[in-house]
This record gives structure tokens, C-alpha cells and sequence, in this order.
């Protein structure tokens, strides 16, 4: 027979095991009391707050507890004759609303239920949460509700229902309240989460590159220009100092002492560290000037711009699609909920669509390949608003035609033709193509754009000369192929196009919580 005899040292140590427990306990409970206690003043109520997400996404930590929620109604409905109401609560931590019910007879329910509460009114509610019997696994019986913002139903902008996008853009300050841009908020934070992940953990440092520049890194010139000679604007053209001899501004008297421009890219910054620190990533808002109004273009958005040391074209191309299917990946298994929502308001199948992302090698050809597939669709009549012939710089029209319509997935186009491309592309044999690549997808067409860039300092000058740039304004640039040159490679992403790509919202105005075009930089 066993022996189940227990020392009495093995009791004690089981009895204090006990009582810490209990005390804990106690304490637990202590807390929680104290944290509810209705006679705290709001503010202090208010940071006690427990998020949606939490409650909703772990319900049964929740179910037989009290606790105190806050957020805007999505709707407030009075029913059995006013003798209750159901309150729809969104506080943006998910897209899930919690259903409070709050009898006639609670504090507060009057204020919920009159003339300046309604849709998009700010309450606070404190309760119990009990299993609901309807879609959701709870719900909160309330004991007290406050109007914390009153939000008059009439005058409200978003009260009304499927409101169009287009209209919403002219209530910015407010758009984040609805579905579309709330998910839109979740998903574009899920992808600075997931950039910012993968390449710390492939050893990239984040460099922070400056906004102002003396230099046009595209060599485009759609450039925003900055000055202090118009004196905030409140200066006359006749107060501007000018050069006589020329007639132009005198740019020696402004701030920088020379013409000065917001960024279209960090990319030469960012060459400058990889080329010391081996692998660096940029992450920040860049300017164009481009008075476009396609549904592709705004006038300021977010670029992340990778560079490598010793990496060419194939660790490149490589790169760029391993990060574009972790970002995929990493919102789908962390904001599900919202791609559920896309999916089914604004593109149907866009969640097959990334899982076929995610199961797909992406194709890779090259331009002049691309170009004869294009001539090949115009030869059974497919017709192009912008003809196809080799040089020219592919349109979406194309773009999209060659990964929609040839491939249905990714695709990677290399080796562009000089022409067409900027001075920092690695020249091929050829002397006619350059060392690019260009990511295409579905939906969107140019997702990224990148090249090895070109390391020989009397090939790079002798194609800044072609371009007609100003080698002294890049001289810095040039110092790197004097001094310790090296094979490097980078690409950058639009983070508002990966946004589109992601989430099947067809407009980027609509990707980026404030949108800056041709004519608005309201809010």
C-alpha cells in the first residue's frame, strides 16, 4: 500500500500557499472595487475603461464581472415603449460594437435617450457583463450611463447611411467614426507594425531622413518649394529680393542660402548609411508636386525605402517580395476582422485574393519580355489608351493588364530602358537598360519600385550628364563611389498604395487618414 502520509512541513507549505492566494484574492477584489466605485469622479472612471477588443476577444474573463466601457454610439435604439434601451458602443479598438441594454430607471438614461444624444454621442457606461442571446457571446446590463459628448442627431454629418466616400473626404476630422475609415486606421497601423517588425529582425537599421533638400532625387522637378522670402506670405512680389543680373529671387537671403524643397524621397540619405552600416530602412511622409488627380496619386504620403550593401538585383527582388507577403501575412493574422469587413463592402474575394498572394512565387520578367506579351494583347485586339511600343513608360493600363489579366498574380519587371528610369540605375552591358525593378500586383499595378544602383562614379557622372543634373548638387552623393564604393542595392514602397493592395479600397485618397491633392490641404 502506498504512502500517503504528508509532513507537516509539506502542510505548512500548503496552508501559506493558501493564504497567499486568498490574499491575493482579496486584494483583486479591493481593487476592483475601488476601480468602480461609482462615486469617482468621470475622469478618473474613464481611464478605468476596459477596451471593446479585449472584452469581446476574451469573454469569458469577463462574463459575472462589472465594468466600466467608453465610446461613440453607433446607434441608440429606445424599445418596450421607452421602457429600455439598446445602445450600439464603438470605442475604435476593433470593428465589433458592445450592446449595452439600460433600463428606464438607471442614472444617466435620460441623457442617452434625449434630443442631444444619438449616433456619434461619446458615453460612458458602467455594468455587468452577462451572456448576450444574440450574435455576440456578452453583453453589458448597465447601472449607469453619461453623456460625455452630446451629439445632436440632426446636425451630426455622418448620421445618415452609406454615405459616399467622395463626400467624407470633406469631413476628414470626422470619417475615422465610420466603419470604412476606422478599419482603414486598424489595417494602416497593422502595416507600419508588420514593416517595422521585418526588418528588425533582418538586422536593418531605422534611419530618419531629413523632409528638407537641396536636391530632386528622381531629377522629375515636381518638387514643393519652401521659402522664407514671401514672409509666411505676407510679403508683396516686389518685397522679394532679386538677383540683377538675372531678375531671379535671391536665394543667397533666404533661410537655407539656396533653393530648398520638401523630400520626394530619403533614398540618397539612406545610401549614405547603408554604405556604413550595411542595411538601413526609412520610414517617413515624402512630397510631390504632380498636379494629377488619378486615383493613384496624392500630393503627400508615406514611402518605406530599404538600401543594402553588398546586394544586387536578385537580393533585391528577393527583399521586396519576402516583405510584401509578411505584411500580408501579419495583417491577416492579426486584423481579420477588418479584411472581413473589406472583403465583403468593397471587394469580394479580397481575402483569397491574399491568401493567393501569400501561396504564389511572384513572376519575374524583364520590361522588353513585358512589352512583347502587351504587343502580343494589342495583336488580338486588346485595345490600350496609351500605345504600346518598347521605351515607353508603362501605364497602370498596362501594368495592371500584365498582372491581372496575363498572370492573375504578382509580378516582378526588371532591366528598363535608360531613358525612362532615373541617373542612379545601374547601366546593363547593353549601354540601353538599367538594373530596375518594378513590383507589380493586382489591383493596383507599380506597388514598388527599385534598382541596383550604379556604384561606377564615371558611369554615374557620365549619365548625370545626359540628364542635365547638376553634379555639384550631388557631390555628396558622388563622394560615396569615391570613397570605399560598393555593390548596393533599394526599393521603395508606397505605403498608401500597399494600403489600397491590402485592404481593396480603390481611391488613395481614401488610404491615408488627412489626403493631400491638387487644390485641398484642408484639416
Amino acid at each position: 500500500m502506498a504512502n500517503n502520509t504528508v509532513s507537516v512541513e509539506e502542510l505548512q507549505a500548503q496552508l501559506k500557499k493558501l493564504q497567499l492566494e486568498r490574499d491575493e484574492a482579496v486584494a483583486k477584489a479591493e481593487r476592483l472595487e475601488k476601480k468602480l466605485e461609482l462615486k469617482s469622479s468621470s475622469p478618473q472612471r474613464q481611464s478605468q475603461r476596459v477596451m471593446v477588443k479585449k472584452l469581446l476577444s476574451t469573454p469569458e474573463s469577463f462574463i459575472g464581472t462589472q465594468v466600466i466601457v467608453c465610446g461613440w454610439a453607433k446607434t441608440i435604439r429606445e424599445q418596450g415603449g421607452g421602457r429600455f434601451a439598446f445602445i450600439e458602443l464603438n470605442d475604435g479598438s476593433c470593428f465589433k460594437n458592445v450592446q449595452i441594454v439600460c433600463d428606464n430607471d438607471k442614472p444617466g438614461y435620460k441623457d442617452i435617450t434625449g434630443l442631444n444624444s444619438g449616433t456619434g454621442a461619446c458615453i460612458l457606461a458602467f455594468g455587468n457583463v452577462v451572456k448576450s442571446s444574440g450574435k455576440q457571446a456578452l453583453e453589458l446590463q448597465a447601472l449607469e450611463v453619461e453623456l460625455l459628448g452630446k451629439c445632436v442627431p440632426a446636425d451630426f454629418p455622418l448620421a445618415g447611411k452609406g454615405i459616399p466616400l467622395e463626400k467624407l473626404r470633406a469631413v476628414a476630422h470626422l470619417r475615422a467614426r465610420t466603419n470604412t475609415f476606422g478599419a482603414m486606421a486598424r489595417v494602416r497601423n497593422a502595416c507600419a507594425m508588420a514593416t517595422h517588425t521585418f526588418f528588425q529582425q533582418l538586422g536593418f537599421l531605422y534611419l530618419h531622413t531629413p523632409l528638407i533638400t537641396a536636391s530632386d532625387c528622381e531629377g522629375a522637378g515636381e518638387m514643393f518649394q519652401i521659402t522664407t522670402l514671401l514672409k509666411n506670405g505676407g510679403a508683396k512680389l516686389s518685397d522679394v529680393p532679386v538677383v540683377k543680373e538675372t531678375g531671379k529671387p535671391d536665394y543667397s537671403q533666404d533661410f537655407f542660402a539656396k533653393p530648398a524643397f520638401l523630400t520626394v524621397s530619403g533614398q540618397l540619405n539612406g545610401e549614405m548609411y547603408a554604405t556604413a552600416v550595411g542595411k538601413i530602412y526609412t520610414f517617413g511622409p515624402t512630397f510631390r508636386a504632380e498636379n494629377s488627380h488619378t486615383t493613384r496619386h496624392i500630393a503627400e504620403f508615406w514611402m518605406i525605402e530599404p538600401e543594402m550593401a553588398f546586394a544586387d538585383l536578385f537580393d533585391n527582388m528577393d527583399l521586396a517580395e519576402a516583405y510584401l507577403k509578411y505584411v500580408v501575412q501579419f495583417v491577416m493574422e492579426n486584423d481579420m476582422e477588418d479584411l472581413e469587413f473589406f472583403d465583403k463592402q468593397y471587394e469580394k474575394g479580397l481575402i483569397e485574393r491574399l491568401k493567393k498572394v501569400l501561396a504564389t512565387p511572384f513572376k519575374r520578367l524583364t520590361y522588353t519580355e513585358a512589352v512583347d506579351l502587351l504587343l502580343k494583347a494589342e495583336a488580338s485586339g486588346v485595345k490600350f489608351q496609351v500605345k504600346v511600343e518598347w521605351g515607353i513608360d508603362l501605364q497602370s493600363e498596362h501594368e495592371r493588364y500584365v498582372t491581372e489579366k496575363i498572370f492573375n498574380q504578382p509580378v516582378i519587371l526588371t532591366d528598363y530602358p535608360k531613358d525612362i528610369k532615373a541617373f542612379y540605375m545601374r547601366l546593363n552591358e547593353d549601354g540601353k537598360t538599367v538594373r530596375a525593378m518594378d513590383v507589380l500586383v493586382p489591383k493596383i499595378g507599380e506597388i514598388i519600385g527599385g534598382s541596383q544602383r550604379e556604384e561606377r562614379l564615371e558611369i554615374l557622372e557620365k549619365r548625370m550628364e545626359e540628364m542635365k543634373l547638376d553634379k555639384e548638387a550631388y557631390k555628396y552623393y558622388l563622394d560615396l563611389r569615391r570613397f570605399g564604393s560598393c555593390v548596393h542595392s533599394g526599393f521603395g514602397v508606397g505605403f498608401e498604395r500597399l494600403i489600397m493592395f491590402i485592404s481593396g479600397i480603390e481611391n488613395i485618397r481614401d488610404a491615408i487618414p488627412f489626403p493631400r491633392y491638387p487644390g485641398h490641404a484642408d484639416f
